[in-house]
C-alpha cells in the first residue's frame, strides 16, 4: 500500500510541476513572437543608457553610427509590417526617412514608437494573417516568415548595438 501511495504522490508531484510549465509555454506563434520581440527590445534600455554625445560615434568611416543602428531597427520594425503584411505605419511616421533622425531624444522616441507599434499590431493581428502568402525580398512567404525576419533583423542589430556600447565603455543595463 505504501508503494502505491508513494507512486500516486510522485505522479501528483510531477503533474503539479508540469502543469504550470505547460501554462507558461505557449505553442501560439504570436505569443512566442512577442516573447522574442520583447527580449530583443532590450535595445531600448541600451539606447537610453548610451550617452547623447556617443550617438554620432561609429567604429569607422562608412559604418553605421550608434544612432543610425537604432533608427535602422526602428525603420524595419515599421517596414516589415507595412510592406509585407499590409499593416500601415502610424500617420505620424515617415518610414522612408526614419534613418535620417538624429539626436538621442528623437532616436529613442522613434525606437520606442516602433516597438510599441509592432507589439500593438501583433496583438490585434488575426491568426489567419500568419499563414497568408505575401512577398518579401522578391520571395513568396507567409506572415510567420515575415515576423521571423523581423526578429532576426532586430536581433542582429541588437548585437551590433551591444558591441558599440561596450566599445564606448557602456555596459548594457541588463548585464549589470
Amino acid at each position: 500500500m505504501k508503494s502505491i501511495t508513494g507512486f500516486a504522490l510522485s505522479i501528483l508531484a510531477v503533474f503539479c510541476m508540469v502543469q504550470p510549465l505547460q501554462a507558461q509555454q505557449s505553442n501560439n506563434f504570436k505569443d512566442q513572437f512577442t516573447r522574442h520581440f520583447d527580449y530583443a527590445s532590450r535595445v531600448l534600455s541600451l539606447a537610453e543608457a548610451m550617452p547623447a554625445e556617443k550617438y554620432s560615434w561609429q567604429p569607422e568611416e562608412g559604418v553605421f553610427s550608434v544612432e543610425r543602428v537604432y533608427t535602422h531597427i526602428a525603420r524595419y520594425n515599421f517596414y516589415y509590417l507595412e510592406n509585407s503584411l499590409g499593416i500601415p505605419a502610424p500617420d505620424d511616421v515617415d518610414v522612408e526617412n526614419i534613418e535620417s533622425i538624429t539626436g538621442k531624444k528623437n532616436v529613442v522616441d522613434i525606437l520606442e514608437h516602433s516597438i510599441k507599434h509592432v507589439k500593438d499590431a501583433i496583438k490585434e493581428m488575426p491568426e489567419s494573417k500568419l499563414s497568408e502568402q505575401t512577398e518579401m525580398y522578391g520571395q513568396t512567404v507567409n506572415g510567420q516568415a515575415v515576423l521571423m525576419q523581423l526578429i532576426t533583423h532586430k536581433s542582429e542589430h541588437v548585437g551590433q548595438s551591444i558591441a558599440y556600447a561596450r566599445m564606448n565603455g557602456i555596459v548594457p543595463p541588463w548585464s549589470e
